[in-house]
């Protein structure tokens, strides 16, 4: 029996990378899965291939996370298929890379919109589900760059650090509720993207990183369990970075 035998699960973004590896290593314990993704395509169809090939539930869900009654809705028909939500993953995230000068609006607005209002919007709907149950852990996915910043990320850092404010802030509006809000911030991890950088593009980015490797996607889900595990229950308002010792 896993330590999330039976637990309600949803992570948003869930369909592909770090989202995937988080919804099939809470899948693994014992943990039913909701995941949303923006359109449910064939990334979505294997993912609930593989959580259901473990012999738990899943739900997969389209659901824009930049608008409140589109999660509002997921939020819902996840109560109505399980009668409650015991974790909440925030993972949902894009990016539109370029240096200020560069950055359109509607470059701004897309990041900002889905990495953090995204946040807020599944973390209001969640939280009044996890008040009345008295119990739920929340754990948000921000990243380094919310940390320390990044050249040419100026929306994506500013994304991130909000992430990593909303998280701090419901950390003390919940806790008397007996819910966890938890940050996790990854650094440079193994992606499809980044495996299709030259070897002289890795090693520029891993150049800082004192372990100089990246990490693979399950190294961050591992992090995740942990703070949604009962092993986590006096911890509330971190933010764990996951970065080989990128930030310290």
């Amino acid at each position: 029996m896993g330590v999330f035998q039976n637990k309600i699960v949803l992570v948003t973004g869930g369909a592909r990378g770090i989202g995937k590896a988080i919804s099939l290593a809470f899948a693994a314990e014992g943990a039913h899965i909701a995941f949303t993704d923006i359109v449910l395509g064939d990334a979505a169809d294997i993912t609930l291939q593989e959580i259901r090939s473990k012999e738990v539930k899943a739900l997969a869900l389209q659901s824009d996370v930049r608008d409140y009654a589109s999660t509002q809705q997921a939020v819902d028909i996840v109560v109505k298929e399980f009668q409650r939500i015991d974790v909440l993953i925030n993972n949902a995230g894009i990016t539109r890379d370029n240096l200020l000068v560069r950055m359109s609006e509607d470059d701004w607005d897309a990041v900002i919109g889905t990495n953090l209002k995204g946040v807020f919007n599944y973390c209001k709907a969640v939280a009044r589900q996890m008040i009345g149950q008295r119990e739920g852990k929340i754990i948000n996915i921000s990243s380094i760059a919310g940390v320390v910043g990044n050249a040419g990320q100026v929306n994506y850092s500013a994304s991130k650090a909000g992430v990593i404010g909303i998280t701090k802030t419901l950390a003390k509006e919940l806790a008397s509720r007996n819910i966890q809000v938890n940050a996790v911030a990854p650094g440079v991890i193994e992606t499809d993207m980044t495996r299709k950088l030259t070897p002289q593009q890795r090693e520029t980015l891993l150049a800082p990183v004192p372990m100089k490797r990246m990490a693979q996607p399950e190294e961050v889900a591992s992090v995740v369990l942990f703070l949604a595990s009962p092993a986590a229950s006096y911890i509330t308002g971190q933010v764990v970075c996951v970065d080989g010792g990128l930030v310290m």
